[in-house]
C-alpha cells in the first residue's frame, strides 16, 4: 500500500508539472499564433480566435487518441492530431521569420518558435498518460481487497468442479468470476443474467450458489449440534 500511495503521489506531483509546462508552452504558441492572424488580417477582437482553433485541435486530439487506442476508430484523432500539430508549428515559425529582427538568422528564429507547439503536443500526451496511471494504480487496491474479501467469504470450488477443470490452473480467473457472480446476486440479478453477463452456462452459476448455500447451512447444523447439551 505505502508503495502504491508513493506511486500515486509521484504521478500526481508529474500530473501538476506537466500542466504548468503545457500552460506555458499554449501561451506561447498562443500569443505567436494571435499575431500573426491579426498581421494576417484577421481583426483584433477575432485574432484571439485562431490560435484557440490550432493549438485546441491539438489538445483535444491526443485525449482523443489516448482515449481510442487500440480502436480503428483512432485514426481520425490521430489525422487531426497530425494535422493540427503541423499547422501550429508551421504557423509559429511563419510568426518568427516575420516578426523576428533582422539580426537574426531565419533558421534560428523558425527553430525556437518551434519549440512551444511541439512541446505543447509531447506534454499533453504526456499529462493524459499520467492521468490514466494514476486512476489505475487508485483503483488497483480497492479491486484486490474486493477480490480478496470475495474469495474468503465464498466456499472453495469442489475438486471436481466442471467450471475449474474447464479453464486449468487459471484458478484466479475463476475465483475472480465467482466474486462478480456474487457481487451481481447481491445487486438482484437472476442466475440466466449472471450466467449471460459472465459467459458461462446458468447451472454453473446455479452451482456456486447452491454450495454456498450449502455450506451456510452444514456451519449452521453444526453450531446447533455444539449448542445442544
Amino acid at each position: 500500500m505505502r508503495e502504491v500511495e508513493a506511486r500515486r503521489w509521484a504521478a500526481m506531483t508529474a500530473v501538476a508539472g506537466t500542466v504548468f509546462i503545457a500552460a506555458g508552452a499554449f501561451w506561447l504558441s498562443f500569443t505567436s499564433l494571435a499575431d500573426l492572424a491579426a498581421r494576417s488580417g484577421i481583426g483584433a477582437g477575432q485574432a484571439w480566435a485562431w490560435p484557440l482553433i490550432v493549438d485546441g485541435i491539438i489538445v483535444v486530439a491526443t485525449v482523443a487518441v489516448v482515449a481510442l487506442a487500440g480502436q480503428r476508430s483512432a485514426w481520425y484523432p490521430w489525422a487531426l492530431l497530425v494535422g493540427g500539430a503541423l499547422v501550429s508549428v508551421t504557423a509559429n515559425a511563419i510568426h518568427a521569420v516575420v516578426a523576428a529582427d533582422a539580426d537574426v538568422p531565419r533558421i534560428l528564429a523558425a527553430s525556437v518558435a518551434a519549440v512551444p507547439p511541439v512541446v505543447l503536443l509531447a506534454i499533453t500526451h504526456l499529462t493524459v498518460i499520467l492521468t490514466r496511471t494514476t486512476e489505475t494504480n487508485a483503483k488497483a487496491p480497492a479491486v484486490a481487497s474486493f477480490q480478496a474479501v470475495a474469495g474468503e467469504a465464498m466456499p472453495a470450488l469442489p475438486s471436481g468442479d466442471p467450471d475449474l477443470s474447464a479453464h486449468g490452473n487459471d484458478t484466479a480467473a475463476v475465483v475472480g468470476r465467482r466474486a462478480r457472480g456474487w457481487e451481481l446476486r447481491e445487486a438482484g440479478w437472476s442466475n440466466k443474467g449472471i450466467a449471460r453477463e459472465l459467459g458461462v452456462h446458468p447451472s454453473t452459476v446455479g452451482r456456486w450458489f447452491a454450495v454456498a448455500h450449502l455450506t451456510d447451512t452444514t456451519d449452521t447444523a453444526d453450531e446447533r449440534e455444539e449448542t445442544t447439551p
